[in-house]
């Protein structure tokens, strides 16, 4: 059952109508907040419709439930992650000066957001198997592209190409690494992964280029 649809008082409301998609973006950051400050447990649809300031009705226009605002948050901020590692392939430079210059830019961005971290590696198992298949389907999101770069680079003269499971064992020892950091509060630190975590996937790619 829904909870209340009650509106938010006029002084707490947009001083304009916004658009559709912009009252969908305000709801994940009001949920990345709320997550990162309460956890994903304590979080409320009141609280997310809060600090989006909109309606409870407005939140149940765009998702069904909490754990559905929460997942598309998931997927909006690993398509970033994702963007920023496609942002920093440069074909021009050498493949292991790409593969060091990707793999920092990408923690970098993953340590930009503390909170959002948090959310992304440990809260989204709060939803069990849906959450446990958003973060398989961010895998392998980042997994396809790590083979389409590098299959494309190898241009037919690896001995072999480089296989999604290959790709997939990568991404989840990277993340393994990074999970093992926000454990230990240490993600203004993640920078430092980028040296141990170039090393291995250039160790891995070598192997086919």
């Amino acid at each position: 059952m829904h909870e209340s649809t009650d509106v938010l008082p006029p002084a707490a409301a947009p001083a304009a109508p916004l658009p559709a998609g912009e009252h969908r973006a305000r709801l994940m950051q009001a949920m990345a907040a709320c997550v990162a400050t309460k956890g994903y447990a304590d979080t409320t649809i009141a609280d997310i419709a809060a600090g989006a300031r909109v309606s409870k009705r407005t939140f149940y226009q765009h998702f069904e439930a909490k754990p559905d605002c929460l997942i598309a948050l998931y997927e909006h901020a690993s398509q970033q992650a994702l963007d920023v590692l496609k942002a920093a392939i440069d074909p021009a430079r050498d493949w292991h000066v790409q593969v060091e210059q990707a793999v920092g830019a990408y923690m970098s961005a993953l340590a930009s957001e503390p909170g959002l971290l948090r959310t992304l590696f440990i809260e989204i198992l709060a939803l069990g198997p849906r959450g446990l298949q958003a973060r398989r389907r961010g895998h392998q999101a980042l997994a396809d592209f790590i083979v389409g770069v590098v299959n494309s680079a190898a241009s037919g003269g690896a001995p072999r190409p480089l296989g999604t499971g290959t790709a997939v064992a990568l991404v989840g020892a990277i993340h393994e690494w990074v999970l093992q950091a926000i454990e230990e509060d240490r993600v203004a630190q993640l920078g430092e992964l980028t040296a141990p975590a170039s090393r291995l996937v250039r160790a891995v790619i070598d192997a086919h280029l």
